[in-house]
């Protein structure tokens, strides 16, 4: 059987109202909020007894999600929201927009920082950048040119 499709990327945040405005503000839309407890979740993730929060958050052409996920029960143990770029894991989640500037505009009045001081320019093809967003999460932004 061949893959159907990925249906979204987990992300551990500390500070779910703050995260879910932000990605709102990107674009995204929430589509739900959940506590997930009990036997059957523990089983699934090997923590045993949890309680977490979680929202999920639909792409515009609702092909990808976001999961976002905040543990009340165990605590979390380890932060790799400093970890530079180069290092092993999971590095970031990139969204295309149509206006970088502007999507940028709007997210720095959420907190967003920019990874390096400036958009970059790929040839004729794109520009980027990496942000910083709530509680240090590292994402992407890339503006197809022309």
């Amino acid at each position: 059987m061949p893959l159907r499709r990925m249906d979204n990327v987990g992300i551990v945040v500390d500070d779910l109202p703050a995260t879910i405005a932000f990605f709102a503000e990107l674009g995204l839309e929430l589509e739900g909020q959940a506590m997930v407890e009990g036997d059957w979740a523990g089983r699934v993730t090997g923590l045993g007894d949890q309680r977490v929060e979680i929202a999920m958050l639909r792409t515009p052409d609702g092909h990808s999600r976001i999961e976002l996920s905040r543990f009340l029960t165990p605590p979390v143990v380890a932060d790799h929201r400093k970890a530079p770029v180069n290092a092993l894991g999971y590095l970031r989640v990139m969204f295309a927009v149509d206006d970088i500037d502007e999507t940028l505009a709007r997210l720095l009045k959420h907190g967003a920082q920019l990874v390096s001081s400036e958009v970059v320019r790929y040839e004729d093809a794109y520009r980027l950048c990496y942000i910083r967003g709530p509680g240090g999460l590292l994402i992407g932004l890339a503006e197809e040119l022309g």
